[in-house]
């Protein structure tokens, strides 16, 4: 929650009890003078105030001078206030508790896991096969629209998503990244990801980091600025296309391969244990 909710609502609150204990201490004050009140110590007075602002009213207490009398009436309109304040801010809790799960303000637990900075289309697939392969994603985007989109694609025990800029390196920790197997950098084009990569490494330097890239000729650059895996999209589609032309057979083996199996008999490899005793 985010901390200027938290001190406004505290030094309301703390404004409440100081105007209550303000009017207990006249009303003590005031009845205090006719013999006939019942309404004597701190405790009769605290009994009064609470008894009229939560509307009970047993009656067993009442102000019986006319400034006693008129203080009950300011305690009387003004539960109405104070139930409105609670109200109001019950429900602004649960919204601002809510909206923090949405963005991923909460931080997740995951280890191990993919953290995807960036989100498109091409993102988008890449997260539907690692999720696919078992494997657990942390999505980055600063765009608000694209957590709703998230959330419908996803289960949340499947994939993260945490509101961020890009450069906010404390706020990336929520992801978990510290934790993470290999961060995927997928931004807009090239000259953005290889300045975006100088910058990340100064904050996480430890990590393993792939981009795809429009430029083949820049995976050396890339490799010096400390990206451990940099993929030529046109690179890898040219030689899968080369191939279906003069080993079709070969290529549709490659990206079988390269994509998930749905089904234990979907794999193209698997292992075996051979136990002793075995004839074969």
């Amino acid at each position: 929650m985010k901390q200027p909710i938290y001190r406004k609502t505290i030094f309301t609150i703390i404004g409440i009890i100081s105007f209550y204990a303000f009017l207990v201490f006249w009303l003590l004050k005031l009845e205090s003078v006719d013999p006939r009140t019942h309404i004597v110590t701190l405790q009769d007075g605290l009994w009064y105030a609470i008894a009229t602002l939560t509307t009970v009213g047993y009656g067993d207490m009442i102000p019986v001078t006319a400034g006693g009398k008129m203080l009950g009436f300011v305690f009387l309109f003004s539960s109405l206030g104070v139930y409105g304040f609670i109200i109001g801010q019950i429900a602004s809790i649960m919204s601002t508790l809510k909206e923090n799960r949405a963005m991923g303000l909460n931080g997740t637990n995951f280890e191990g896991h993919v953290v995807i900075i960036g989100w498109n289309d091409f993102s988008q697939s890449v997260i539907a096969h690692l999720i696919a392969a078992g494997k657990k994603v942390a999505i980055i985007t600063k765009d608000r629209h694209d957590i709703d989109i998230i959330r419908e694609y996803y289960d949340a025990d499947q994939a993260y998503t945490l509101f961020s800029d890009y450069n906010n390196f404390d706020l990336m920790e929520k992801s978990n990244i510290r934790k993470a197997s290999i961060v995927f950098i997928n931004l807009n084009d090239d000259t953005e990801k290889l300045v975006y990569i100088i910058n990340v490494k100064k904050h996480f330097a430890d990590l393993n980091y792939v981009v795809t890239l429009d430029n083949g000729n820049l995976k050396s650059t890339f490799h010096h600025a400390g990206v451990t895996y940099a993929i030529s999209k046109n690179e890898i589609s040219s030689k899968l296309l080369a191939s279906y032309i003069f080993e079709p057979d070969v290529a549709m083996f490659s990206e079988e391969i390269m994509a998930y199996a749905h089904e234990d008999d979907e794999y193209d490899m698997k292992q075996v244990q051979v136990k002793l005793g075995n004839p074969f």
